[in-house]
């Protein structure tokens, strides 16, 4: 993925996006930070921050900022900026989760061999035992044992914690080095003159343990983020390493980065194709499960296009490359999944605000803590009032409110991925959710787009196969869809066509042509009334396939009537058990067709529809959508042409079928691969499954707090329960995000 794009020209340069990896941020308080400290550079229009996938996408102007102005600040913060790097950027992020988790792995490890021992003075505490070696009562072994846990593995907390009180905010190191250094200073102190003042109780347990569970907890954190990402790296797994390419009259095996645009690539059983391309020898079957979910091979030959990193399963061929590098559509699948894993969610936007204003109340409701107890609740005892103010500071930890929602976002836009559906945003992938209507168009979404021979009559003696012949041999002067419609039925029973003579296309009605020596004439009833061809007879049929949406062709064959053709834009296979399944979900929906009511009707009835909307033109498409919105509804539109595209954008939702046009693809909001509306069904599917997941996250991420900080306040909860507690929430939350990686598309 290109580093800088350039997206728009600005008012005094150029606006360039810029993609940066931001090491070190370990909450949603974090997050808040970097995105204000790089909206404080100058020329910088947009920033956003994944805590998850730990990556800052800021759109900025090149004439006021450059990329080490970005790096400088994020820096200044406190944090580690990066560039990606495009080829390398999974082997190099995988490397680096890897060290992080064994950084993570090896603080903990320290920490917990040390506290171990402090761990077991709890069990006097508790009052569960008072038989333990003396040596761990004496205040001196706790100190020894508790300082380098404190200042050795709690480093990262004091270190954080100052970077961000000096950009004038809080979060969740800034509580964790706040309760441990209460803890542990205090019991320094006890340790020094405690025995002048008459005090005994020290608690190095609470600050060592508390520590070494939030070690805990970021080290399965670390973990289970690296897992999220998984649909990436499955991805990019799937490229093929090298191509065995033609050049001259030479054979060769090649990188895949030197194959270029125009090469002859040679591809066996059961190699991947390297590249996106077109076949001009051969024919197979090619398994696009990566592609679109789907696990039948489908057939592919000559002028068909076949795409980088699927699989050819039987016959050998060669295709002439027409995309590579990163124009290539897994490249493009991967640059889209990364987008959407970056973006932000309207309901992750309201839990990072919660995030940011959440630490300094916490601390001002610690405060109030402490001298509630001092003061009130146990007079004059210091060591109470700071226990329960240490304990408040560590339940409150904010880290797994920063955590709930881009876990979920990133698991659910990989595992559409995995399933042909290319959700470009988070907040597309929350709004799909949210749909209450459905505006489906007709032609190539709901029919294959492509008319076919449907229904054939013969009159006057003529027999079906002599009519086909005979007005397929015609039709081949003809560029029509109809005719070429004709043609294809006509090959399809392989019968064996003549050339037409004398053709002569009349705008309007049909054509005029010679074949093996008889006139014949193909059209509508008028091109019959103005020979002299009376229809009578035949009248009723031709009613007929029109009711039911049909295009009637009349042949005649030398001045007498021969035969009706029928042809139809036939119904996609999995339309009408598509829409059922959108009407199961709660959606209405409705029909856009530019065809006439009649027809419209007719293609409605038979896939269920009972919203529809006829004789629409492409530019008024959008206003029909938009009049949808006006009456209060959440709308999707789901298109494949370039007259949708408007429609696309207008939509709160707009669906993009995978076999349509680019300018649709872009368009859209949700690319959908396979090129039925199953997809529709799947993807909001997805999306409900997801928000749920979100909704059940935000629930753990607060129920701990919520209920923890009153608890801890009264006295009822200890520090170090508290940190065992915070530490589970995250890790709860993390593997609660998890659990989407086992979604499936379900039939309705």
């Amino acid at each position: 993925m290109d580093q800088l794009v350039n997206k728009a020209a600005g008012a005094n340069g150029q606006l360039q996006q810029a993609t940066l990896k931001i090491s070190g941020m370990s909450c949603a308080a974090c997050v808040s930070r970097v995105e204000r400290g790089l909206r404080a550079v100058p020329g910088v229009e947009e920033c956003v921050v994944n805590l998850t996938t730990e990556k800052a996408v800021i759109t900025y102007d090149s004439s006021a900022a450059q990329v080490a102005d970005l790096k400088q600040a994020v820096e200044q913060m406190g944090y580690q900026a990066s560039d990606m790097a495009s080829q390398e950027e999974v082997d190099s992020e995988k490397a680096e989760r890897e060290r992080e988790i064994r950084r993570q792995r090896n603080l903990f490890i320290f920490s917990a061999v040390l506290s171990i021992p402090l761990l077991l003075t709890m069990l006097v505490h508790l009052r569960i035992t008072d038989r333990l070696p003396s040596i761990l009562h004496n205040h001196w072994f706790q100190l020894i044992l508790a300082t380098p846990v404190q200042f050795i593995a709690g480093w990262q907390f004091y270190r954080d914690s100052y970077y961000t009180l000096r950009s004038g905010s809080a979060n969740m190191s800034v509580l964790v080095a706040l309760g441990t250094s209460a803890a542990y200073f205090y019991s320094v102190a006890v340790t020094l003159w405690g025995h002048d003042l008459g005090i005994t109780e020290v608690y190095f347990e609470s600050s060592a343990v508390i520590i070494t569970l939030v070690l805990l907890g970021k080290l399965l954190e670390a973990r289970a983020k690296g897992r999220t990402s998984e649909a990436i790296k499955k991805l990019m797994g799937l490229q093929a390493k090298t191509a065995r390419v033609i050049r001259g009259d030479q054979e060769m095996d090649i990188p895949i980065e030197d194959v270029v645009v125009g090469d002859l690539v040679i591809v066996r059983p059961g190699e991947r194709i390297p590249v996106d391309g077109v076949i001009v020898e051969g024919y197979s079957s090619v398994d696009e499960s990566m592609l679109t979910g789907e696990s039948v091979p489908v057939d592919r030959g000559i002028g068909d296009e076949v795409i980088g990193s699927t699989i050819n399963k039987h016959g050998t061929f060669k295709f002439t490359a027409t995309r590579v590098g990163k124009d290539t559509a897994l490249a493009q699948i991967v640059r889209i999944v990364e987008e959407a894993q970056g973006s932000k969610a309207p309901i992750q936007r309201m839990a990072d605000i919660i995030s940011s204003k959440f630490v300094p109340v916490v601390v001002g409701v610690a405060a109030l803590t402490f001298l509630g107890w001092y003061f009130i609740g146990a007079p004059g005892n210091f060591t109470r009032a700071l226990i329960n103010m240490t304990a408040v500071l560590v339940i409150a930890c904010p880290c797994a409110l920063g955590l709930a929602t881009p876990t979920s976002i990133m698991v659910g836009t990989g595992k559409g991925a995995e399933n042909g559906i290319l959700i470009k945003g988070g907040e597309h992938l929350e709004n799909a959710h949210k749909l209450q209507a459905i505006v489906l168009d007709k032609t190539g979404t709901i029919t294959k787009g492509e008319p076919e021979l449907t229904d054939l009559a013969a009159f006057n003696g003529f027999t079906e196969e002599e009519v086909l012949r005979l007005t397929a041999s015609a039709e081949r002067g003809s560029e029509h869809p109809l005719g070429e419609a004709i043609i294809a039925g006509a090959r399809k029973q392989g019968l064996d066509l003549g050339e037409p003579k004398d053709f002569a296309a009349i705008p309007g009605h049909g054509i005029r042509a010679v074949v093996d020596g008889r006139r014949l004439l193909v059209g509508n009833r008028k091109l019959m009334l103005d020979n002299g061809i009376s229809i009578e007879e035949i009248e009723a049929e031709v009613s007929s396939l029109e009711a039911e949406g049909k295009t009637a062709m009349l042949a005649a064959v030398d001045g007498t009537l021969a035969g009706v053709i029928g042809v139809a834009d036939t119904v996609k296979p999995d339309s009408q058990s598509a829409i059922a399944a959108m009407k199961k979900l709660g959606l209405s929906v409705y029909m856009i067709t530019g065809d006439n009511a009649r027809t419209a009707s007719a293609i409605a009835k038979q896939v269920g529809i009972d919203h529809v909307l006829a004789e629409v033109l492409p530019e008024d498409k959008a206003r029909e959508v938009q009049r949808l919105k006006d009456e209060g509804l959440n709308v999707g539109m789901v298109g494949d042409g370039i007259n949708d595209a408007p429609a696309l954008v207008t939509a709160d939702v707009g669906f993009a079928i995978g076999t349509g046009t680019d300018v649709a693809m872009e368009s859209a909001d949700i690319a959908l691969i396979k090129g039925d509306l199953k997809g529709v069904v799947a993807a909001i599917q997805l999306s409900r499954a997801t928000m749920q997941n979100v909704k059940q996250n935000l629930f753990w991420a607060l129920i701990y707090n919520t209920i923890g900080i009153p608890v801890a306040a009264l006295g009822f909860l200890s520090p170090v329960l508290a940190g065992g507690a915070m530490a589970f929430s995250s890790v709860s939350v993390v593997s609660n995000a998890l659990r989407l990686r086992r979604w499936k598309h379900k039939e309705v």
